[in-house]
């Protein structure tokens, strides 16, 4: 199986397992020098000024940002990419991806951006060849969508949710 990139810029990282025991492969963030990236407030705002006049990009408190890896996937029929957050950003930085999970479907064929969230109240920097996300190469499930007439019966014990399981 291979999962194929396609640099849109001779400085892009191709991605890498870190170790031989990775489930996930790294995503870097490919900052080219003048490029725009684009970025929204905390009140929803598209900003207009943000752009990598260098090798870096400061992640304001509160603001989302197409970061750029400068990368397009071939991604095998039959499989999509998931790009999940880097544990040690989140949890020591507060820098998270927008939608917890990305998925990149097989037939899509243009550059792919990490979408990074700053929950801190700090600004972080990042810069060019930072390790931004990690990738997971999945096998799709195929399945049929369909309505029923009949309300689902109850399969287990379990009523309600929402912390109907308790807290301990």
């Amino acid at each position: 199986m291979i999962l194929g990139f396609y640099k849109l810029h001779d400085s892009a990282y191709i991605p890498e397992f870190a170790t031989a025991g990775s489930a996930c492969f790294d995503f870097k963030a490919s900052l080219i020098e003048g490029a725009t990236v684009t970025s929204y407030s905390w009140i929803n705002s598209k900003d207009s000024n943000d752009i990598t006049a260098s090798k870096s990009l400061v992640l304001k408190p509160g603001h989302r940002y197409l970061v750029p890896i400068n990368l397009i996937m071939d991604i095998p029929e039959g499989y999509s990419v998931r790009i999940h957050p880097r544990s040690g950003m989140a949890l020591k930085q507060g820098i998270t991806l927008i939608n917890c999970e990305g998925v990149i479907d097989s037939d899509y064929v243009d550059p792919t951006f990490i979408t990074l969230y700053n929950s801190s109240d700090s600004a972080v920097t990042i810069s060019d060849g930072d390790r931004v996300a990690q990738g997971e190469l999945i096998k799709n499930e195929q399945y049929t969508l369909a309505s029923i007439t009949e309300k689902p019966a109850q399969k287990t014990s379990r009523a309600g949710g929402f912390g109907s399981t308790g807290v301990n």
